[in-house]
């Protein structure tokens, strides 16, 4: 009924479509056959692309961050269009690895790529891509890792009932047809895997000159020329969709590195008195407005730690689809906590886009960490309280008044001898040995 309401086949009218199925006396509605890539008959459907997939919540194009606990924290992946901002940690040691992750699934998924950096040659970048891990090779791979995951789980997961009914995060590589792959850190990406890519890379210092004056709080001349390298590429290839001579589609993965830190020519991270017109917010802005017509989807790594004005950080947020902050143990009193020892930091999923939706995806699991294990980046669901603390603290709360025969029998000798102290006040029946009875 939809399908012959809404669409119109070839020079039909959609009344006539209805007028002829009722005089060949055959009802109107027709059955629905598999999703098609492009349009069929003026009809919208889902466009096929490898390495992506339809969300089940708002049918929204996703991608894969390239780290699958990520994905479904994110509601599946990342949506097709959209700004995911990962704040970075403060030695940068664990972000690199999100930026990397996300770069390495484009190449396994022949994604096209855009790298962008002020510091490293994007070439070099690709020439660090963790390794990915496929079918027999990740079981083999990781048997290990796991195994030493599920023993320390065992052992620790004997807590309180309600960290029992918390929601596990994906902890075993599964086979590589599924959507989203695993990596290892600990080896590189084959070369020929870089050679049959297709990437594009913007290192800053190539693209403009040393000597060039920078006007403060004003949208730099770095900053102008890496929007005018995304536009060309997105228009050229045709990401956004104006070149029909392309039929086969495909996804532009954009990624970012360090941006709003000093290497882009960014005042952003040494003052505090700035306009509120600045110049990454408007670089955000107009990126935002590249992206939603293109098919196309972007990771920012920022060092907002370094930013003193707090309202710039709060515009850069609300300028992102998907905030997502590292928070490492290294140089803070965490890392010598025991409560902390399991773990190299807390990841805070700090805003979910609201796509084609009322409302927007909030995960139930709150506490968070990471843990860089010898081959995995893994996230776990961080246990505030051990078995050990939390059996004490039930002791000291719930000790029952009236001592059963468990308690030793010099506790009891000792409850005996102390109402013996008791006042008149308390009845006779304190004087005896007898125990209390409440």
């Amino acid at each position: 009924m939809a399908a012959a309401a809404t669409c119109s086949t070839g020079t039909r009218s959609t009344g006539s479509v209805v007028v002829a199925a009722s005089r060949n006396s055959v009802t109107s509605f027709q059955r629905r056959g598999p999703r098609a890539s492009g349009t069929d008959s003026g009809c919208s459907r889902l466009v096929s692309i490898a390495g992506t997939r339809p969300s089940v919540r708002n049918g929204q194009l996703l991608v894969s961050t390239g780290l699958p606990a990520l994905d479904q924290l994110l509601g599946g992946g990342l949506a097709v269009g959209t700004v995911l901002l990962i704040e970075e940690d403060k030695y940068n040691i664990y972000s690199p690895l999100l930026f990397k992750y996300f770069l390495a699934e484009g190449i396994v998924t022949g994604h096209t790529l855009l790298v962008a950096s002020a510091k490293e040659d994007p070439a070099d970048i690709l020439q660090e891509l963790p390794a990915p891990l496929l079918d027999d090779n990740c079981k083999k791979e990781c048997d290990e890792d796991i195994y030493n995951h599920k023993t320390e789980s065992n052992i620790k997961m004997k807590i309180a009932w309600r960290y029992q009914l918390l929601p596990k995060m994906e902890a075993r590589p599964v086979s590589s047809s599924r959507f989203g792959h695993y990596y290892d850190v600990s080896k590189r990406i084959p070369q020929e895997l870089i050679e049959a890519s297709k990437w594009h890379g913007f290192f800053l210092p190539e693209k403009i000159s040393s000597t060039l004056n920078l006007e403060p709080c004003s949208l730099s001349h770095s900053y102008i020329k890496l929007l005018q390298f995304i536009q060309n590429i997105i228009y050229e290839e045709g990401f956004d969709g104006s070149n029909p001579q392309k039929k086969q589609k495909n996804i532009l993965r954009i990624g970012i590195q360090n941006l709003g830190s000093p290497l882009w020519g960014d005042d952003i991270c040494w003052t505090e008195n700035c306009d509120s017109n600045h110049s990454l917010t408007k670089f955000l802005y107009m990126l935002r407005g590249l992206l939603r017509s293109s098919l196309s989807a972007c990771i920012i790594t920022v060092p907002t730690h370094l930013i003193q004005n707090k309202a710039i950080i709060a515009r850069v947020t609300n300028l992102s689809d998907t905030v997502v902050g590292l928070e490492s143990f290294i140089g803070s009193e965490k890392e010598t906590n025991p409560l902390y020892k399991d773990y190299h930091g807390l990841i805070h999923i700090r805003q979910i886009p609201q796509l084609n939706n009322l409302i927007y995806d909030v995960s139930d699991v709150k506490d968070l960490a990471f843990k860089l294990k010898r081959k995995l980046f893994t996230i776990e669901v961080f246990l505030r309280a051990t078995s050990d603390a939390f059996l004490k603290q039930k002791e000291r709360l719930h000790l029952p008044p009236d001592l059963s025969d468990t308690v030793s029998r010099s506790s009891k000798q000792d409850l005996a001898e102390s109402t013996k102290l008791l006042g008149p006040g308390c009845g006779m029946t304190a004087r005896g040995k007898k125990h209390l009875d409440f």
